[in-house]
C-alpha cells in the first residue's frame, strides 16, 4: 500500500470514528430529551453535550398559583423607599384585564393579589372592585386579596365587594405619626393610624380577614410594635426589609432615593428577634422578596428582580401565560420557604367575626 493511500485510508477511518462518536453523543441526548439537531461538533471535533443540555433542556412549566397584579403605578402616598413607583400613569381597560385574568385562571392561577401603586385610586376604588367581584364570581378563584394603603377605602365599597375579598392588607410601617410622615406614608397631615383602624373594624364587620404589612427601615428598625400589632390581631403580619430595585428607588433613573432608608442584615434580625413572640409574624428578607413572587406589571408583563432591577416578560396579553412566565426569574421553592402558600381562603379561615 502507498504511503498515499495510507493517509487517504487514515482520514476515512478518523472521519468514520468522529460519526460514530456524533452519533453515539447524539442518540444518548435524544434519549434524554436533547433535540438530535442542535448537537454540534466542535473546531477539534469534540461534541460540546453540556452546552447542548444547557440549551435544549427546557425547565418544568411553572404554575402560577399566587400573582401579583401592580395593575397601577398611581399613588397619592410618597414613601421614600416604594420600589414599585410611579413611572406610568397607565391602566389596562378592564375587559384587558379581565382577559388576562382568565388566562392566568386557565393556567393554574389559586391567588390573585392587587397592588399598585395605590389600587383604591382608580375610579375611587371601583375598577378594583370589579376586578375582585370578578375574580370571585366568574373565575371562582380561591382567594381575593387587596395591599393598600388604607387611606382612600370607604364603607361603601365593603358594602358593594366586602362579600367577594378573602384578604386585605393595610401598609403601616410605625404606630407613631411622626414617623410615618418621615417616611412618606402619609397624605398631608392626614392620620395613616386613624385610617388603619379604621378599617380594621370593617374588615371586621364585613367578614374579610385583615393583614398588616411593614416595611422595617431606618426610622422604624428600633420600634416595639407588639402591643399595637396584639390590638389590632391581623391573620398576618407580614415583615419586610427595605429593598432596594434598580431603576424605581435606587439608581439614575430612579423616582426614589431609597438608600438612606436601607438597614443591614443583622438590623433585620434584632427587629423579627424583638418581636418573636408575634405568632402571625411572617418575615421576608431581600433574598426571600427578590426571588419568590410572581409580579405582573400595569402592562401584565411578568418582572423578573433577580438582578436587582426589574426586567419585564412580554405581556401574557400577547405570548399567553406560559411563555411570558419563562422570564419571571420566579423561584417555587422559595416561594414554599417564605410560606408563600397557607391558608388564603377565608372560608377555610375559621375566623370568628
Amino acid at each position: 500500500m502507498s504511503f498515499s493511500t495510507q493517509v487517504v485510508f487514515a482520514k476515512m477511518s478518523l472521519q468514520l470514528c468522529i460519526s460514530n462518536i456524533q452519533h453515539i453523543f447524539a442518540t444518548v441526548l435524544a434519549w434524554i430529551g436533547v433535540r438530535g439537531p442542535q448537537v454540534r461538533l466542535t473546531s477539534t471535533g469534540k461534541v460540546n453535550p453540556v452546552k447542548a443540555l444547557k440549551k435544549n433542556i427546557s425547565k418544568p412549566a411553572t404554575t402560577p398559583s399566587s400573582v401579583n397584579y401592580h395593575f397601577t403605578r398611581q399613588c397619592n402616598y410618597k414613601c421614600g423607599f416604594c420600589f414599585h413607583t410611579a413611572k406610568t400613569s397607565f391602566v389596562l381597560p378592564i375587559e384587558e384585564a379581565k382577559k388576562g385574568l382568565q388566562l392566568l385562571k386557565q393556567s393554574g392561577l389559586e391567588k390573585i393579589n392587587f397592588s399598585g401603586g395605590e389600587p383604591f385610586l382608580q375610579d375611587r376604588g371601583d375598577f378594583l372592585g370589579k376586578l375582585v367581584q370578578y375574580c370571585k364570581q366568574d373565575l371562582h378563584l380561591p382567594s381575593v386579596s387587596i395591599v393598600s394603603n388604607g387611606s382612600l377605602i370607604r364603607e361603601k365599597w365593603f358594602q358593594k365587594y366586602g362579600q367577594y375579598l378573602d384578604i386585605l392588607a393595610i401598609s403601616c410601617d410605625s404606630f407613631d405619626e411622626d414617623t410615618n410622615q418621615t417616611i412618606g406614608r402619609a397624605q398631608g397631615r392626614k392620620s395613616h393610624l386613624d385610617n388603619l383602624f379604621k378599617v380594621r373594624e370593617w374588615c371586621r364587620d364585613y367578614k374579610v380577614a385583615f393583614k398588616i404589612n411593614s416595611v422595617i427601615n431606618t426610622f422604624n428598625v428600633n420600634e416595639d410594635m407588639r402591643e399595637n400589632i396584639s390590638e389590632l390581631n391581623p391573620v398576618r403580619w407580614k415583615v419586610f426589609q427595605c429593598l432596594l430595585i434598580d431603576g424605581e428607588n435606587a439608581g439614575e433613573n430612579s423616582l426614589r432615593e431609597a438608600e438612606r432608608f436601607v438597614i443591614s442584615d443583622q438590623q433585620f434580625q434584632d427587629f423579627l428577634d424583638r418581636h418573636s413572640t408575634i405568632s402571625c409574624l411572617v418575615p421576608e428578607s431581600n433574598q426571600k422578596m427578590r426571588d419568590s413572587y410572581l409580579i405582573l406589571d400595569e402592562y401584565m408583563r411578568f418582572l423578573d428582580c433577580r438582578e436587582g432591577r426589574k426586567d419585564p416578560s412580554k405581556s401574557i396579553l400577547d405570548v399567553g401565560v406560559e411563555e411570558a412566565i419563562q422570564f419571571s426569574g420566579f423561584d417555587e421553592k422559595m416561594f414554599l420557604k417564605r410560606g408563600g402558600k397557607y391558608v388564603w381562603s377565608k372560608a377555610d379561615m375559621r375566623l370568628e367575626w
